[in-house]
């Protein structure tokens, strides 16, 4: 409706004499009782008119009742210059429409077409298992790409692969003491993973190249079965050798912006904002962890991105001015550089904290996880709220099959649906074609109410890319499913005392509802279940 309502807005505005503004503003009243879409363009438009916005708006709705635009029932004033429009039903018979015709595509656009986007997530150090910690960061990343290509970007996935440092090193060197059966060093890692794999470790073999090869493939096959996969694994170590970070550090001299004072080289990165300069090589000749991040960004540039999406933990927060300062120092605009930060998940069972320890040996790994509640409650779980707010996940409550649980009640709502075709098969019944079909007999509550829900995702998506937030997505889905359950209840599709007009009708509205409801969980990487 918005392609509707804004151009009529202009036109009304025009025809007043009054010059439209840049954008034209159009919100869904949070009561209902105020109509189907309100706006803000004669408060916005006042002062350039010389009205009073109650006014302008009086008018406006006047030179709009002239020739109403399609759909719209009734326009209203109200406030201090708003203007409500009320729409009859046959615009969510169309939505009907439309969504049929879409299917699993409902809610996508183009808006993002010709603009590529990196996204980099997990990163985890490949030194044991991908721990439950992680998951978070997992499957935020990989739904936020799957909505940025909703809209249109072309987006591509990567796994930095911290294969280079001390970490490495004391890695191997506990594999290599539970081979010959010894303890771990004090500062190893003493998790049983690490007994497990050193007893597969062949003979003779080295523990840091078969030691990375194996928490990789680990990490691999984990991340899959969660329905994440990336479209590069990109080592450090290979960078590094590759003589990139060589390469890098020359770039920042010749820009002026690395600089030798006290045996240190540092980067200028007060220059960018920054509170202070950074270290890049120290006085002992070893580089810093900032110059082969330098290095790996200003790779990700040299491939053509237009935007690099980065994924971090919480304890990466103070990290990000100076890498933005990094990026301004190579020569790029550092927004196209985001960082975004998710915060620190706890886990509970029976009411206690579950811990998280790789080194200590307090692990519940991901594979853990998936193997207790199943991939679909992993991902839907993690992407219920915001990734910048912390956040507790009780598995209990995450393993129930009941309505308490959000991931089965939304998953319960498809099923629901899909039986509806079964029934309607095993009573020997069918569908007719949608195009002969009347829609105008779907006037009930709770049919509108799935169709507004319905109409709104195109919205929701476009919002969730633009925030980079796919928990509202996730809520969208939610409040989807609740409006399916509401229908499911209130309104019989095959019930023997239902005409077969609005048999036909709610048929096909349960049709689209199972579209909208497996287009949203595509886009957060879970299933709709045909039953449960």
């Amino acid at each position: 409706m918005r392609d509707v309502l804004i151009p009529a807005l202009r036109d009304a505005l025009e025809a007043l004499g009054v010059p439209p503004p840049d954008e034209v503003q159009l919100e869904r009243p949070a009561r209902r009782e105020h109509g189907d879409f309100s706006t803000n363009v004669a408060l916005a438009s006042a002062k350039a008119a010389g009205r009073p916005p109650r006014e302008l708006a009086e008018q406006l709705a006047e030179q709009l009742r002239i020739d109403p635009p399609h759909f719209v029932d009734a326009i209203e004033v109200a406030g201090p210059g708003f203007v409500n429009f009320r729409l009859d039903a046959g615009w969510l018979h169309q939505v009907l429409r439309d969504v049929v015709a879409a299917g699993d595509r409902w809610g996508t656009s183009e808006v993002g077409r010709g603009h590529r986007v990196l996204v980099e997530y997990v990163s985890a150090n490949p030194t044991g298992p991908v721990h439950a910690g992680h998951a978070r960061g997992a499957v935020y990343g990989d739904s936020l790409a799957r909505i940025l290509r909703a809209v249109g970007h072309e987006v591509d996935e990567e796994f930095y692969v911290n294969d280079r440092g001390v970490q490495m090193q004391v890695f191997a060197a506990s594999l290599a003491a539970r081979a010959a059966g010894e303890e771990p060093p004090e500062d190893g890692y003493h998790g049983e993973y690490i007994t497990e794999w050193a007893a597969e470790m062949p003979d003779g073999a080295d523990p840091l190249t078969w030691g990375e090869a194996r928490a990789l493939l680990d990490q691999r096959e984990v991340l899959e079965q969660l329905g994440v996969r990336f479209d590069d694994w990109f080592s450090e170590r290979r960078m590094v050798q590759s003589g990139a970070v060589d390469t890098t550090l020359q770039d920042l001299r010749d820009r002026g912006v690395a600089y030798d004072a006290d045996g240190a080289t540092w980067l200028r990165s007060t220059q960018f904002g920054d509170d202070k300069d950074r270290v890049l090589v120290k006085s002992d000749g070893e580089v810093t962890y900032l110059l082969p991040d330098i290095a790996y960004h200003r790779d990700k540039f040299a491939r053509g991105y237009d935007l690099l999406v980065d994924v971090w933990g919480a304890d990466h927060h103070g990290y990000v001015p100076r890498m933005r300062a990094a990026i301004e120092s190579l020569g790029h605009d550092p927004a196209a550089f985001e960082v975004v930060i998710t915060q620190l998940v706890r886990l509970e069972r029976g009411g206690e904290e579950v811990r998280i320890s790789k080194r200590s040996g307090d692990l519940i790994t991901l594979r853990d996880l998936i193997t207790e509640v199943g991939a679909d409650a992993v991902r839907l779980t993690y992407l219920l709220q915001s990734v910048d707010s912390p956040q507790t996940v009780d598995l209990d409550l995450v393993a129930a099959e009941s309505v308490e649980n959000p991931v089965f009640y939304v998953q319960m709502a498809n099923a629901r649906l899909r039986s509806i075709d079964r029934v309607g098969a095993e009573r020997g019944l069918q569908r007719e074609p949608l195009e002969s079909c009347d829609l105008s007999v779907l006037v009930h509550d709770r049919e509108l109410e799935v169709l507004r829900c319905l109409e709104s995702f195109g919205e929701v998506v476009l919002l969730a890319a633009r925030e980079r937030a796919p928990h509202k997505v996730t809520t969208w889905v939610r409040e989807l499913a609740a409006a399916v359950h509401g229908f499911y209840h209130d309104c019989p599709v095959l019930h023997p005392d239902t005409p077969e007009d609005l048999r036909q009708a709610r048929w096909w509205l349960a049709e689209a509802a199972g579209a909208g409801l497996r287009s949203g969980l595509g886009l957060l990487g879970a299933s709709a279940p045909e039953q449960m």
